[in-house]
């Protein structure tokens, strides 16, 4: 259900012919990379959070990690990600297909700095087998994000 609302958010945005749909799964950043035909630090995985019981998604680039002192100064409080078993609850969309558009609640966006160094990058779509081609600004832009932040290491 999740893809069939990204699909139909891109398709009113005329994109709908950026989104790649795979035979094999694209649930992890290897995965993606592999089906996509790209570097995984191309992937812009779609982590998601809890800050004061409110769900927020963090999009990094696929070789960036969560740094927790730079979490803490944004979100003031420590990282703690939905569990696996929740995240659909949380976010609208499975474990593998998490991203940043056309959320079924309230969802605050934030993009990683680490994602600016690229010409472009492959969040999911919806389901753990799709991704859609975005500039970094058209991610800024079609994910509503509500700023971009720097909360990664070991990306540069």
């Amino acid at each position: 259900m999740s893809f069939f609302h990204v699909k139909k958010y891109f398709e009113a945005l005329g994109l709908e012919k950026r989104i790649m749909e795979f035979a094999q799964s694209s649930a992890t950043v290897e995965l993606a990379a592999e089906a996509v035909g790209c570097q995984p630090k191309q992937i812009a995985k779609t982590m998601s959070f809890l800050v004061n019981d409110q769900t927020v998604l963090i999009v990094t680039a696929g070789d960036a990690k969560i740094d927790n002192r730079k979490y803490k100064d944004i979100f003031h409080q420590k990282a703690k990600m939905i569990p696996g078993e929740l995240v659909e609850e949380y976010t609208g969309h499975a474990p593998g297909g998490v991203c940043p558009f056309a959320n079924s609640k309230e969802i605050t966006v934030f993009l990683d700095i680490s994602l600016k160094r690229f010409e472009t990058v492959y969040p999911a779509a919806g389901s753990g087998n799709t991704a859609i081609a975005l500039t970094p600004d058209e991610l800024w832009q079609y994910s509503h994000a509500q700023e971009w932040i720097d909360v990664c290491k070991d990306w540069e």
